[in-house]
């Protein structure tokens, strides 16, 4: 067992043993599923064990939840983003345990790895100011001695059904806004990565223990998709935010929609980044690599489609195939590795036949398009000319597979970029002020990330981060994606003696 191995001392500082229990049921770690491995990708051996949520478990949980929802929505909002604030300490203390978990568990390099535990931590800090900000409107009311106002209130429970890329990272955007809003927070996390789902458990566990408050305002399952189909059919949960394929997302949002619940959803991408003439090629070529190779190309952000203009092509090219024979593959928690593998076997086989697929609809492999015989899931960082117009550009390969295509003119480009059914990210590298502004317009770019000379992925916590078509349509961490986690009332009082109608109407009197 994992344990046994050296390097994994650090997996009992952060409350994990060879063998654990796998759901977070008010107040207490019980499970009465199937018992499941976890694998660490680089190598495909076991790191540890945990038993499963079962429905049984996951009706318990949702009594309690229900219970505590209608506390922890009378706390004062303030109040709230104190206990959030403390989350954001508590995860500051185990930061690079946390970090080197998720390189560990999941397979990314150990700076992104601990760089998405400090993405949690930013959304804390973000939610305690938000909980004093959580600001109505003052309407002028047409009739006298009327107020009209709106009010936000807490929506009780929201259901978060994270993926294995971005195995905690995700779970920080909807629940440090949720919280503070005052929900309750009911979170599936990803199968392959449920060491990581149990130890974030226990550190928001110790912080509502150490404050005395119902241990049901959080609640965790590792589990399938008897779990998540349990929360898109659960009538107790007003809202489902679901991260992971358009396929399955669609399911999750009709089976959501049949009980008129809300989903918000984060999905696929298919990403571009468009060159063009007089971009500053050095900079781009750093960019593209971040967006291709970054997280083995497994993160929704990945740039999967490279636009470049026909009289710098081959100029960029050329730096790119350089830079791509200096990524460095390998162990994700060394030192220098650029490159880690797959997250599972599974993966590794998708991406030998995505390659298939793609020479047969005339692709041309200019770099990699290999796997990398070794006991993990590595392949090789892979360059690929290809027509814009061949079916597979359309689909989302979760690899590092980058298309490359030239165009003539930013009109031709624009379509390109919005030639796919998703619409996550999208960047254009231009020094041109009115390329800037046409390309972020109502005729440029028809994603929900529209970037400048900066890489698709990346996003910072402080603004909205979604996508429109295929991706979804939702909105998490910043700007005022809080709105999406509570309910708005329109409130108009009549402090008079009179009854005066709106629009003028007069009823009988």
């Amino acid at each position: 067992m994992g344990f046994a191995r050296k390097g994994y001392e650090f997996l009992s500082e952060i409350g994990l043993s060879e063998i654990n229990l796998g759901c977070y049921v008010n107040g207490t770690w019980k499970a009465r599923g199937p018992v499941i491995t976890t694998l660490n990708p680089a190598n495909n051996q076991a790191i540890a064990e945990v038993v499963e949520g079962s429905i049984e478990d996951y009706e318990e949980g949702l009594q309690a939840c229900s219970e505590a929802a209608k506390i922890w929505m009378q706390v004062p909002a303030p109040k709230r983003g104190e206990i959030v604030r403390q989350i954001g300490d508590a995860l500051r203390a185990k930061l690079q345990q946390l970090g080197r978990l998720v390189s560990l568990e999941m397979g990314k390099i150990l700076p992104e790895g601990i760089g998405e535990v400090q993405e949690i931590i930013d959304m804390c800090d973000f939610a305690v100011g938000l909980s004093r900000q959580l600001n109505g409107s003052i309407i002028p009311s047409e009739r006298p001695n009327h107020a009209m106002l709106e009010m936000w209130n807490p929506l009780g429970i929201v259901g978060v059904i994270t993926a294995f890329n971005f195995p905690c990272a995700v779970l920080g955007w909807n629940a440090c806004i949720a919280l503070v809003c005052g929900n309750c927070v009911v979170w599936k996390g990803a199968p392959t990565t449920p060491l990581i789902t149990v130890a974030m458990t226990k550190l928001v566990a110790g912080v509502l223990e150490k404050n005395n408050l119902p241990p049901a305002i959080f609640t965790s399952f590792c589990g399938g998709a008897d779990i998540g189909q349990a929360m898109a059919k659960d009538t107790r949960i007003p809202l489902v935010s679901f991260t992971g394929s358009s396929k399955v997302g669609l399911m999750v949002q009709q089976t959501v929609n049949q009980r008129y619940g809300k989903c918000l959803l984060e999905l696929s991408g298919n990403n571009a980044i468009i060159v063009m003439d007089d971009a500053d090629i050095q900079l781009a070529v750093r960019s593209i690599l971040f967006a291709a190779v970054g997280t083995a190309g497994q993160r929704c952000t990945t740039c999967r489609r490279l636009l470049l203009h026909e009289s710098i092509y081959h100029k960029v090219l050329d730096q790119l195939l350089d830079v791509y024979q200096q990524v460095k593959v390998g162990d994700p928690l060394e030192n220098g590795t650029l490159l880690g593998p797959l997250h599972t076997s599974e993966s590794r086989k998708n991406f030998e036949k995505g390659i298939e697929i793609i020479k047969s609809q005339g692709g041309k492999i200019l770099t990699g398009g290999s796997v990398i015989e070794s006991e993990g899931n590595f392949v090789q960082p892979t360059i690929v000319e290809i027509s814009s117009k061949a079916d597979v550009v359309k689909e989302e390969l979760f690899a590092p597979v980058l298309y490359v295509m030239k165009f003539q003119t930013l009109q031709e480009a624009i379509e390109i970029n919005n030639s796919v059914p998703q619409g996550l990210s999208s960047s254009i590298f231009t020094r041109k002020p009115e390329v800037i502004f046409r390309w972020i317009g109502p005729r440029g770019s028809d994603c929900g990330i529209v970037n400048v000379n900066i890489p698709t992925n990346g996003a910072e916590i402080g603004g909205a981060f979604g996508g429109e078509k295929a991706t979804g349509g939702g909105r998490e961490a910043g700007s005022d994606s809080w709105k999406q986690y509570m309910r708005r009332s329109t409130c108009t009082i009549n402090y008079g003696n009179e009854l005066p109608l709106a629009q003028g109407i007069n009823f009988g009197s």
